[in-house]
């Protein structure tokens, strides 16, 4: 008998998946139909980079109304909710443990983002203090439109990686 490795098993519990649940596991991820079908489409992936990989260069030429769909299921920096709001809670726990100062300036740079941009301010926060995530967004407030969803889609692509990585994580319990 050949023993198998964690991301083995990790990556066959996502493989064997019905089409309809792997698309719905990867709606959990990144909120675009798009990408999430054609992500299940590939299957069955060899290895996780693999599935890294496909993931990345699907996102990559998506068209932007699909970066648009995804970035609408997040909620904004500092607040709850969205598709994903499991994977939200935990990336943006930093956020919760800055100052009531940091946490409203953060709200008036979000609604003033959207205003300016019609989409939620997105970045992965994981690993980022209420204050980094701040001055991010005081600075990319001065983007103009079209580079500013570029900028946002790289960071939700980054979210995404992360996301798999966990998803797969499922697999092996």
């Amino acid at each position: 008998m050949t023993a198998t490795t964690t991301e083995e098993r990790q990556l066959r519990w996502f493989n064997e998946l019905k089409k309809k649940e792997a698309v719905g596991a990867l709606l959990l991820v990144c909120h675009s139909r798009k990408w999430a079908t054609q992500v299940a489409a590939g299957r069955p992936y060899d290895d996780a980079d693999a599935l890294l990989e496909a993931a990345d260069r699907i996102w990559l030429a998506l068209e932007p109304q699909d970066w648009l769909e995804a970035l609408d299921a997040h909620p904004r920096i500092g607040e709850r909710g969205g598709k994903s709001a499991e994977f939200s809670k935990q990336e943006q726990a930093g956020v919760g443990k800055a100052g009531q100062d940091v946490q409203a300036a953060i709200a008036a740079g979000n609604a003033e983002y959207e205003e300016r941009f019609g989409h939620v301010f997105l970045i992965s926060a994981a690993g980022r203090s209420a204050e980094e995530i701040l001055a991010a967004l005081t600075e990319r407030l001065h983007n103009d439109p079209d580079t500013e969803l570029r900028v946002a889609a790289e960071e939700h692509r980054r979210i995404t990686r992360l996301r798999i990585e966990r998803l797969l994580d499922r697999g092996d319990s």
